[in-house]
């Protein structure tokens, strides 16, 4: 299978979404398998495409969820940061990570 018809099989399960969209959904989808052979496989597309979003979902709305954290830590004084604002960095940083992973499709360190 190639891209073009991973994309072409995409935009049947999914018609309104955007061609942005099924690029990404494109390299969402082939990072999460070992071989695109296996996307041929309608269950195994659905299932994989099931899995995919889930785990963007998941980032996504950790990622929401940190914003709203690093605004209210970007208000104030890095010189009098507490643990606990330094464990809000480290958390950022790992939501970054898990968002990163997806796309690129390499596994992280440390999860």
């Amino acid at each position: 299978m190639t891209c073009q018809q991973l994309a072409q099989r995409i935009e049947q399960l999914q018609p309104e979404a955007t061609p942005q969209d099924v690029a990404r959904l494109c390299l969402l989808l082939t990072n999460s398998q070992d071989s695109l052979e296996q996307l041929a496989d309608d269950r195994h597309l659905q299932e994989a495409w099931k899995r995919t979003g889930l785990k963007l979902q998941f980032a996504t709305d950790q990622h929401a969820a940190m914003t709203g954290e690093l605004e209210d830590l970007a208000k104030s004084d890095p010189k009098t940061f507490s643990q606990d604002q330094v464990w809000v960095l480290i958390r950022a940083i790992k939501v970054q990570s898990q968002i990163l992973q997806l796309y690129v499709g390499h596994p992280l360190l440390d999860v």
